[in-house]
């Protein structure tokens, strides 16, 4: 039985939480507990209900395969996901390769699962700069980015601060040569370069591809990175658990995974060691908590 908990207190007080919990497919009772409940934690890319709808047929099959009940517990950061984790609060968490390896800094207990693939069935992606497609910088390339006004995710998001700044020097220029400020979702920062707000936005690359057809470009892209993996708490999470959840993913057939939305490409079985290139790129890089605007 999928509900929403936690951060944003899912329960039927407004239209909105009680369309969000048609979406998820129940209400959690109150007081209701049990042994084979996990609590799950999914990125927050997207809205609430957006990303409940997204992962609601994956969950489902867990449920089904192991005898188990997930709950959703939806946080507007990825700072409050990883307090979270740390407090035994999150038992399963959907992660981008940066919140991960950070999270690994402190808390050894967290443990790839699986990472998800892209539409190309590979288990990496890309981040992209992006721009209206009329935009001097989208006609000059990346070298053009300097003192312009640049939209970002989240501090902790790989596709933000992390990946902008990459390729910026990359090309020779920095981050910290433009303006920048934190709008939180991919979706928002798509958005907000769309309508004229900012001159470039830093998203993961397939986003920027759904919009484009509202006018937004690709002017950079990044290396590929280790896709979105499901991390297990292994404080709460025990082997064979751990163990029954990747099977149940990766054994999954193609009928199965077709009903799986955005995740219907299936998965590939994930360590730590594939993270090892995003330390290398992450190095003593210190990513701004703020925006500098």
């Amino acid at each position: 039985m999928l509900s929403g908990s936690g951060t944003m207190n899912f329960t039927l007080q407004t239209p909105f939480l009680a369309a969000l919990a048609v979406v998820l497919g129940a209400v959690w009772p109150a007081g209701a507990a049990a042994a084979d409940t996990l609590i799950f934690a999914p990125l927050p890319l997207e809205s609430p209900g957006t990303v409940a709808a997204q992962w609601k047929p994956v969950l489902g099959h867990l449920e089904k395969s192991l005898g188990i009940t997930l709950r959703i517990d939806y946080s507007a950061s990825y700072g409050e996901i990883l307090d979270k984790l740390h407090a035994g609060k999150i038992d399963l968490v959907q992660l981008g390769p940066l919140p991960y390896v950070r999270l690994r800094e402190t808390f050894l207990q967290a443990e790839p699962i699986v990472h998800f693939n892209e539409s190309d069935g590979r288990p990496d992606y890309t981040c992209a700069l992006v721009a209206p497609a009329e935009a001097k910088q989208a006609q000059q390339g990346i070298r053009a980015i300097k003192g312009k006004t640049v939209a970002l995710t989240q501090p902790l998001s790989t596709c933000g601060y992390f990946s902008a700044d990459t390729l910026l020097r990359q090309a020779g220029v920095a981050l910290e040569h433009n303006r920048y400020r934190y709008l939180g979702r991919h979706d928002a920062v798509a958005l907000a370069v769309i309508r004229g707000e900012f001159e470039v936005g830093s998203m993961k690359t397939a986003i920027a591809k759904d919009h484009a057809g509202l006018g937004l470009v690709v002017i950079a892209e990044s290396a590929p990175l280790p896709g979105f993996a499901l991390v297990a708490n292994t404080m709460t999470i025990k082997a064979e658990r751990f163990a029954q959840i990747r099977q149940a993913l990766l054994e999954a057939d193609a009928e199965t995974r077709s009903r799986w939305g955005v995740y219907r490409y299936g998965v590939t079985a994930a360590q730590d060691g594939d993270f090892a290139a995003v330390r290398r790129m992450l190095g003593k890089t210190v990513i701004p908590e703020k925006g500098n605007f």
